[in-house]
């Protein structure tokens, strides 16, 4: 499924114009700058260097107008905000959190391929309360 990218609704495979907007709907295949919007939301994810890719295709055109790639590149942000904060968390508290910094960091990584999996296939996956507030930032 694809997006508008003149409003940011969903567009059904094979349809050549959005329902809600009457603009040209793009090809499901590749975001107006060639990469698959899929896979730009997709990057976002990844580990380590996904806040910061998150951060360039928020800034670079065609990307930062497309709903999808913005969700995507805002809650990787704030995903990273959050994970670094529990980081310190766990640091700061003796003992029980020393030990909890491993099974963090394997449920963190898992979170990042679901998220990973869930946007190359298109899919807009809100995580709770992190979800909702790129929601918002992206206007999605």
């Amino acid at each position: 499924m694809a997006f508008c990218s003149g409003c940011g609704t969903a567009v059904p495979d094979g349809t050549t114009m959005c329902a809600a907007c009457s603009a040209k709907a793009p090809a499901p295949a590749a975001a107006a700058g060639g990469m698959n919007e899929n896979l730009a939301g997709a990057l976002c994810y990844i580990p380590g260097a996904g806040p910061i890719i998150a951060i360039i295709f928020l800034l670079i055109e065609p990307y930062n107008k497309i709903k999808f790639v913005r969700f995507n590149a805002f809650q990787a942000l704030f995903l990273a905000v959050t994970w670094i904060a529990l980081w310190v968390v766990l640091i700061i508290i003796p003992f029980i959190g020393w030990i909890l910094i491993p099974f963090a960091l394997l449920a963190f990584l898992i979170l990042l391929i679901v998220l990973f999996i869930k946007a190359y296939g298109g899919n807009i996956f809100k995580l709770p309360f992190i979800g909702e507030f790129a929601a918002k930032q992206a206007g999605v």
